[in-house]
């Protein structure tokens, strides 16, 4: 048999009513207390207090506290008036049963009203979050198409202009071969004419010392003389010149080349063969291409697209076993993961990805930006809200004018507070 507790003291106003209910010693907890509309329920075995109220309260804004071995009630009337008494003291056996089993039957329903609305509100925080996360990769990926077109239109203009001076360059180039050709050409012209003049005949006295002249050297003529002084000397004899390089990895010049980035290149090729040589016996049979996990994220990349998310995740996690030093690796997996509803695997890549980039410079806002919202939305779906506020917090940090995530947050941190006064 239970210990009734019949010990307690209480006041009222015309708005509320106070109760105080020893306990004896025995230690309470909210899960001990039932409380509806006319019914009052306290049972901490073996002691059991009940009171079916004098008039209808407010048991949504009513509480309760526990402290210092008492329950401290504060009851809030529906209407405002004085009681007579605590408890309905006129009723009998048969309406108290009635108002206890009423009371209960409110409570289950309620209980499942309240269920009801959580199952609800968390399918439209799942629709949500899904939604929230396609509009932000949408805008991504229009800001992606945008800085392409604006790319294409730049390297469209530069082009241009280079076929442009490239015209130029030719019309300058044909100028001046011209006017070499002009100043090559004149002096030749002059140089005949001077030797046309000297050939004339001036009178007829030196006409004939000329002959004689002739005739007494005999194969000597003024042709012969002629050819002599324009012969050109001779083309100089081909000969091969050897040219000796340093040799390199890479096809670019020393002079050009960035040392430090090909020798963590060179580093990265190695650790990657490093891995296949020692997955040889269980890689074997892949192709060349599929041993490249750049290659192995582009197919990833097309099977997420395209929907195959199971897919995508084996194609991510054959690269990351080639090279586990890649953020975007991660990122992506953590995208499929969310897909597949794999909520803590998204968490754990999200963060893999994080821990990678770093530090964070301009290059990599875009790839941590991504990595927060999606750890944050994986928190969200799971209930956790002040761990997701606090990945889209550090993502507005990232950018904070994106009026979407400032959107996402306040929604986050009105979950948060409802969620704290439900409790």
């Amino acid at each position: 048999m239970p210990v009734w507790l019949r010990e307690h003291s209480w006041r009222q106003t015309p708005t509320a009513v106070y109760l105080s209910l020893p306990l004896r010693g025995a230690r309470a907890t909210p899960a001990n207390i039932f409380c509806s509309e006319r019914y009052l329920k306290v049972s901490i075995p073996p002691f059991l207090f009940e009171a079916v109220l004098y008039a209808p309260i407010d048991d949504t804004n009513s509480t309760a506290k526990i402290g210092n071995g008492n329950i401290f009630f504060t009851l809030y009337k529906k209407e405002p008036a004085l009681w007579d008494s605590l408890t309905l003291a006129s009723a009998d056996k048969e309406q108290l049963q009635y108002l206890r089993e009423n009371a209960v039957l409110k409570a289950q329903e309620k209980a499942k009203e309240e269920t009801e609305a959580k199952k609800i509100t968390k399918q439209e925080h799942k629709k949500y979050a899904l939604e929230a996360t396609m509009k932000l990769e949408e805008a991504e990926r229009k800001r992606i198409e945008a800085l392409k077109e604006k790319e294409r239109q730049k390297v469209a203009k530069e082009l241009e202009l280079w076929k442009n001076q490239q015209k130029d360059g030719d019309k300058y180039k044909s100028i001046q071969k011209k006017e070499e050709l002009h100043q090559e050409i004149e002096p030749l012209k002059e140089r005949k004419n001077e030797k046309m003049n000297k050939t004339r005949i001036p009178n007829e006295g030196s006409s004939k010392t000329r002959l004689k002249s002739t005739r007494g050297h005999g194969s000597c003529s003024i042709f012969s003389q002629k050819l002599k002084e324009e012969q050109l000397p001779a083309p100089r004899a081909p000969a091969t010149i050897k040219v000796n390089f340093t040799p390199r990895v890479f096809p670019t010049a020393l002079r050009e080349s960035r040392v430090a980035e090909e020798e963590e290149w060179l580093h990265k090729q190695a650790e990657a063969r490093r891995i296949i040589n020692s997955d040889l016996a269980e890689l074997e049979d892949l192709k060349e291409e599929e041993k490249n996990p750049d290659w192995l994220k582009d197919k990833g990349n097309k099977m997420f697209a395209m929907g195959d998310y199971l897919g995508a995740v084996n194609a991510y996690n054959l690269a990351v076993r080639l090279n586990n030093k890649l953020p975007l690796l991660y990122l992506n997996r953590a995208a499929c993961h969310l897909k597949l509803r794999n909520l803590h695997k998204a968490i754990e890549d999200s963060s893999k990805a994080l821990e990678l980039l770093t530090p964070p410079v301009p290059d990599n806002e875009n790839a941590r930006l991504k990595a927060h919202v999606r750890r944050g939305t994986a928190f969200c779906q799971l209930e956790l809200y002040t761990e997701g506020l606090q990945d889209y917090e550090a993502a507005l940090k990232i950018d904070p004018r994106n009026k979407i995530l400032e959107k996402d947050a306040e929604k986050i941190r009105h979950l948060i507070q409802g969620t704290m006064q439900s409790s």
